[in-house]
């Protein structure tokens, strides 16, 4: 049962943190740090703070040693989660991948560093914290690293997609004037016929065209919302430059089918395998290049050599790696705190996002993870520990991840603020009925 001191020993842990954070946004509030100057700082953790963090914590473990039970339900209950989101994505009308990344942040990724291995220590005693540590292990190797590629692929496929909607938007426009500019300026010795299609009537190089094959019906065309097709010839009557008013005809279709007919082309060139494949390639060439994936593997590999061979880190690369990996959380919490402050309102996402965010964090996290527990076969004392850590409050590295690729950053703010506030009350909760 927890006592004051182990009470006192969670409040140690937390605090320092919460100092942090209102020191960045006191600083703010008084000017002292410019909107740029902020970025840089969130720049910095991501980049250097965090990577190395991770690395100090794989680099300590040993690999040859792990509950794999425990690993197991880990793994199956983030796997169970993704296939949900993944179906929501694509079954439903509402879904949207960048909501199903923020989601699978809420539910999947608690604090386990900050207040899990003190609250679980103290709870279930100090046999216990290597099963915190392995939590935190493998979010670093495999759920941090899964968490970046699909931020990763978020980027490449908006970027692909606008890429291409601008490339057929500017090829329509060249091949439409070009089209109309050769039909007109051909002699009037046979005659001609051009068909067409202004999707975007209001633009000036296409009202340009248009004045100079029918100037009579321009304004007319000003004033039309709708997609058009000029059927445009040039009869042998026609002696002046340009083309008489009556060669003129204009065919409308309303905007909906053809905005119906641009959508499914689109969507069905997005979902090539070509472009998958180039979307896949983008993505590994960033991840190639953040310090993060290096940091998991290089401190994998330091696991297992040392635990296998008992080489130890020289004291000047374990110096090197520490002074930066201690400050990690500070920073962190101190980049949460910057955020917070640039923000009009305290909680900022809303009531309702607020709300749906903690109820994926402390409701919907430990459902899936006493599934998944109970179905690997986890019992007893290691269930309730499973159960317990999966209820603790939002992590904080995914807030840097979410500011990083500005995805729904407050709603991730709003989780980690509120969620490490009325977390303690909740795990004891939790603590108290798994243990009846």
């Amino acid at each position: 049962m927890i006592n004051f001191a182990d009470l006192y020993c969670v409040l140690t842990a937390v605090v320092p943190l919460y100092v942090t954070m209102f020191l960045a946004y006191a600083s703010v509030k008084c000017n002292i740090f410019t909107p740029q100057q902020c970025g840089g700082i969130n720049r910095f953790v991501a980049i250097f703070a965090v990577p190395l963090l991770s690395f100090e914590f794989i680099s300590r473990i040993d690999p040859y040693k792990m509950n794999l039970k425990f690993i197991a339900a880990d793994g199956v209950s983030k796997v169970l989660t993704l296939i949900v989101l993944f179906l929501w994505t694509n079954l439903s009308k509402k879904g949207n991948l960048d909501w199903a990344i923020t989601m699978f942040s809420l539910s999947t990724l608690p604090n386990t560093l900050v207040m899990g291995i003190p609250l679980l220590k103290s709870m279930y005693g100090d046999d216990k914290e290597t099963i915190m540590v392995q939590a935190v292990v493998l979010q670093c190797i495999i759920w941090y690293t899964l968490l970046l590629f699909l931020f990763e692929y978020r980027e490449a496929k908006n970027l692909l997609l606008v890429s291409y909607e601008k490339d057929s938007n500017d090829c329509n426009l060249d091949n439409s004037s070009m089209e109309v500019q050769e039909r007109v300026e051909r002699s009037c010795n046979d005659d001609d016929i051009v068909n067409v299609i202004l999707s975007t009537p209001s633009n000036p190089h296409m009202l340009q065209s248009l004045n100079r094959v029918a100037p009579a019906i321009a304004s007319a065309v000003e004033d039309n919302v709708r997609e058009l097709h000029l059927f445009i010839w040039r009869c042998r009557c026609c002696t002046s430059p340009g083309v008489c008013e009556q060669s003129v005809e204009i065919c409308s279709r309303e905007n909906e089918k053809a905005e119906s007919v641009e959508e499914s082309n689109t969507n069905q060139s997005m979902g090539s395998p070509e472009m998958l494949k180039k979307i896949l390639t983008m993505v590994c060439f960033k991840l190639v290049k953040n310090p993060n994936t290096y940091a998991s593997i290089l401190g994998l590999s330091w696991a297992l050599v040392s635990c296998r061979w008992g080489i130890k880190k020289p004291q000047i690369l374990e110096n090197s790696v520490t002074i930066l990996s201690n400050a990690g959380l500070g920073m962190a919490m101190f980049s949460l705190g910057l955020f917070m402050a640039s923000q009009p309102k305290l909680i900022a996402c809303g009531n309702r996002l607020a709300a749906y965010g903690m109820v994926a964090r402390f409701v919907a996290g430990p459902a899936v993870m006493a599934v998944a527990s109970i179905a690997v076969g986890l019992r007893g004392t290691i269930l309730q520990v499973s159960i317990v850590q999966a209820s603790l409050p939002q992590g904080i590295v995914p807030f840097v991840f979410a500011r990083e690729y500005n995805l729904h950053p407050d709603v991730l703010s709003t989780a980690v603020i509120f969620g490490m506030i009325i977390s303690l009350p909740i795990t004891m909760l939790y603590y108290i009925l798994l243990g009846l």
